[in-house]
């Protein structure tokens, strides 16, 4: 969550309530066009870059209680943005202006574009093994981010079973994020992980192929 945290998006709770919100808005039958990714690059990027979409009747979005209650995820929460600082003053004492540029400045700025993009191709164009019947908004596949983003390039997987922490489903798929997971668990730090085989069946979905 720290690591995670340092991207530059938001801290623990502002990151899920992104995920959480668009997740709610893509499986409506209509979805406005901020969250659906459904305008021209230009004015896409400008959007989910530089704009915040407030809603009339915003969706009531819940902590689990011990994700609430968490103090680290607490504590980061409030000092998301600053969470750079140390880093930056370790950065400047190794190399200088350089190393503060591009390992701070530079950094941010390629993760949270880089972010947009691969959202933004996985909302309108790619191949896709499922259908989600009745969502106003699909899922796609970007086969070549795949390693580069740690799996969430497997978008389409992602929309059809997104409670699985294994995103990679079919052969070729690489999925490093749940590469790492494995060894995670194999030490003890995470447990439960979920793949769509212990999933509920969703009436809605339908396999293309």
């Amino acid at each position: 969550m720290y690591l995670g945290t340092l991207v530059g998006m938001a801290g623990p709770y502002g990151m899920i309530r992104q995920h959480d919100i668009r997740d709610w808005a893509q499986r409506k039958p209509a979805c406005h066009p901020y969250l659906a990714h459904r305008s021209t690059m230009l004015r896409d990027g400008f959007w989910q870059l530089h704009c915040e979409l407030k809603l009339a009747h915003p969706p009531a979005l819940v902590l689990e209680r011990r994700v609430a209650e968490d103090r680290f995820y607490r504590f980061i929460e409030h000092t998301w943005m600053a969470q750079q600082l140390p880093w930056a003053a370790l950065f400047f004492a190794i190399g200088g202006m350089p190393w503060l540029v591009w390992g701070i400045a530079a950094r941010v700025a390629a993760s949270v574009t880089g972010h947009w993009l691969v959202g933004y191709f996985a909302h309108n164009q790619g191949p896709r093994s499922w259908h989600i019947e009745g969502a106003g908004v699909q899922g796609y596949n970007v086969p070549y981010c795949g390693l580069i983003t740690m799996g969430e390039a497997w978008h389409n997987n992602h929309h059809a079973f997104p409670g699985s922490a294994r995103l990679g489903l079919d052969a070729g798929e690489s999925d490093p994020g749940w590469w790492v997971l494995v060894v995670l668990q194999k030490l003890g730090l995470v447990w439960n992980l979920k793949t769509p085989e212990v999933l509920p069946h969703r009436p809605n979905l339908m396999a293309l192929h």
